[in-house]
């Protein structure tokens, strides 16, 4: 197999057992680990310094932040984003990404193109500051509306370079899609994908045990433009540690990483 290009990652809420006591601990196992790269889901108190100069001490790259938004106004969500941009400007980001957007159990057009202007306007906010804004995807968005998955009505919309499409491949996978599928169509648009894998019976599991089909991914991964393969785990069977450890031996075993 060809050396990969892509950097392999972590987003924080994996670890989230581990962050909310010792963060800047966490972030040196991860580093001791192998990892190339690391998202965040919140900062825990440190200042935007502070954690420069610790991912620049750890050799970590820090490509993106997790930064959710207060749908209950556009103002709000403007208050809130500003102070998130002005930290992510600081600790040099390139990515901030909204991980969720609220939709009812079984939504309308109404309750799809609601969400639109918000994710607008933050595109906006993050675009001004000179870096890119994208969207994570669970499996809800996979729901149809209108005879189109709400996730395809969204990229549509949006243009492309106002907003990525950071496709979590296992939620794919539990909304019923292929992920190489949605990966080829908005190729392009997707430099960071989440690797997280389910079992038979749609259960999480440790990456490599379950019915995900990462590897149609990877050979299609440089054609695409993904830059991050970012791991994410929020069951495990024995502790998020070792499950983060297991992560990157499944990379490791595929060639897909040195060292």
């Amino acid at each position: 197999m060809t050396e990969a290009a892509q950097q392999i990652g972590i987003q924080m809420y994996t670890l989230r057992d581990q962050t909310e006591h010792d963060f800047l601990g966490t972030l040196a196992k991860v580093a001791e680990m192998g990892y190339q790269a690391v998202e965040f889901a919140g900062y825990f108190g440190v200042s935007a310094a502070e954690l420069r100069r610790k991912l620049d001490e750890l050799g970590l790259a820090a490509p993106s932040a997790h930064v959710g938004l207060d749908f209950s106004s556009l103002d709000k969500m403007e208050q809130a984003l500003a102070k998130e941009i002005e930290y992510a400007v600081e600790l040099g980001l390139q990515y901030i990404i909204t991980p969720s957007a609220p939709l009812p159990p079984n939504p309308t057009m109404e309750d799809v193109t609601r969400v639109i202007p918000f994710l607008e306007k933050a595109s906006e906010m993050v675009r001004a500051a000179g870096m890119q804004y994208g969207y994570h995807n669970h499996d809800y968005e996979f729901a149809e509306v209108d005879g189109k998955a709400v996730i395809d009505i969204w990229l549509e919309q949006i243009p492309a370079e106002h907003m990525l499409a950071e496709f979590d491949l296992g939620w794919v996978y539990r909304g019923g899609a292929r992920p190489v599928d949605y990966v080829s169509r908005y190729a392009g648009r997707v430099q960071l994908v989440h690797i997280k894998d389910f079992g038979a019976d749609h259960e999480e599991t440790d990456l490599g045990k379950g019915q995900v089909d990462f590897q149609s991914v990877f050979e299609i991964a440089e054609q695409s433009g993904i830059l991050y393969y970012i791991v994410e785990q929020e069951a495990y069977e024995v502790s998020s540690l070792a499950s983060a450890k297991l992560a990157l031996d499944y990379f490791r075993g595929l060639g897909l990483m040195k060292g």
